[in-house]
């Protein structure tokens, strides 16, 4: 059984999520994995008129029922009702989200905003998704519209920090890009001193330094741990900027970066992480 067989996608009927579609179609189709689609509404949201004339009860019911008819009507010729379940509930979408991801789902994929919703990121129901979540989350790129690349054209990212959680990240990576029939590459960042300094790669002939080599022989290690055979490259620079310098170079279609395994005063979701799903210029994997 492949490591993703269940994909959770999230909709609220925007121009977002219609543009997300097909992106979740084709991962689907990469993985052999079944999508199902969540809704999540307020069943009291009124235009405050309406709660001097109807009883509450009737009004979260009236809103269920039209919550339910637009959820399934949602991109019926994508994903048909027949083959792909629709959950509908109630409540705060972040939470309703991530609670429901606990019942069987292996991976939710969700779009982020353009514009003035991408620089609100943190506030938004995506960030609290990726702060809350325990499966990993894939985000889209901050646009209207996505335009999936063709079904060949398999370049994954993985970019691994050399913490203790290093292994966990590479393995989820490992045999995800297994799964797909995409071809993996390892990329770790050596932070730079000065954040105006220019991103360098290709650092094998620019930097040998005791840093740059223990850096190799640790992902070297972490390789051979987990059965890998995936190409490692080590940029320097500001760990942002060199990432998505090797995302632009590698022309990859995916970045998988790691989220904190526990959760804390800060959540799960970290400044790195945080800003990679801003502002990188493919999908993001946070695991």
């Amino acid at each position: 059984m492949g490591l993703i067989t269940n994909i959770l996608f999230p909709v609220d009927f925007s121009s977002s999520s219609i543009a997300m579609g097909p992106y979740v179609k084709r991962a689907a189709a990469l993985l052999d994995a079944r999508v199902s689609l969540i809704h999540v509404f307020n069943p009291f949201s009124n235009n405050g008129l309406e709660q001097f004339v109807r009883v509450p009860a009737e009004i979260a019911e009236e809103h269920e029922e039209i919550a339910r008819r637009k959820l399934d009507a949602f991109l019926a010729k994508e994903f048909p009702v027949a083959q792909h379940s629709r959950i509908l509930v109630a409540g705060d979408p972040a939470h309703e989200i991530a609670k429901a991801a606990h019942h069987g789902f292996d991976l939710i994929m969700m779009p982020t905003h353009a514009g003035a919703f991408r620089r609100m990121l943190l506030g938004s129901t995506t960030a609290k998704v990726l702060d809350s979540a325990d499966c990993p989350v894939a985000t889209s790129l901050h646009a209207e519209k996505i335009a999936p690349r063709p079904m060949e054209h398999r370049e994954w990212l993985c970019a691994i920090r050399l913490s203790k959680d290093s292994e966990r990240v590479l393995r989820f990576a490992h045999r995800a890009s297994q799964q797909a029939g995409a071809n993996l590459r390892i990329v770790h960042a050596l932070p730079g001193s000065d954040p105006e300094l220019p991103v360098r790669l290709d650092v094998d002939e620019q930097i040998q330094s005791a840093e740059k080599q223990e850096a190799c022989d640790r992902i070297d290690a972490l390789l051979k741990k987990v059965g890998c055979g995936a190409k490692a490259r080590i940029t320097a620079g500001p760990v942002k900027a060199a990432l998505i310098a090797a995302i632009r170079q590698s022309d990859a279609d995916a970045l998988i970066i790691g989220r904190s395994p526990r959760l804390g005063l800060q959540g799960r979701l970290r400044d790195l992480t945080y800003a990679m799903v801003r502002d990188s210029p493919v999908p993001v994997i946070s695991v």
